[in-house]
């Protein structure tokens, strides 16, 4: 049953850092601020989230007991990166910081920063 645990900590912890990869790479490579703003919050969130619970299950499995310090980390981790990119997102928009030529929502962004409403 040891043998388990540890191998699904290591592929929790594998799956971290892949996350955490896609998410630094999607810094690097994506078009504009705004999508270059999920990588960071989705992919690295969850990465993180991953190798978190393999340490809780590690150290549980050590017999060194529940460790209180990965939860707490784990919930101010989950609480406040949706917060941050909220609030960098909402100061982006009072700096009009330009939107990527071609986007989805090209004509919404052009409303969006001369400050009009949305038409629709």
């Amino acid at each position: 049953m040891i043998f388990w645990l540890e191998a699904f900590a290591s592929f929790l912890l594998l799956t971290g850092g892949v996350f955490i990869l896609i998410g630094a790479l999607g810094m690097v490579k994506l078009p504009d601020f705004y999508t270059r703003l999920h990588a960071p919050t989705k992919a690295t969130t969850l990465g993180i989230g991953c190798i978190l619970v393999a340490s809780v299950m590690l150290h549980a499995l050590r017999g060194e007991g529940l460790s209180i310090q990965e939860l707490v980390i784990s919930l101010f981790l989950f609480i406040t990166a949706p917060v941050s990119a909220y609030m960098v997102a909402k100061a982006a928009l009072q700096r009009r910081t330009p939107f990527k030529e071609g986007t989805v929502n090209e004509e919404m962004s052009k409303d969006i920063l001369v400050r009009r409403a949305p038409k629709g």
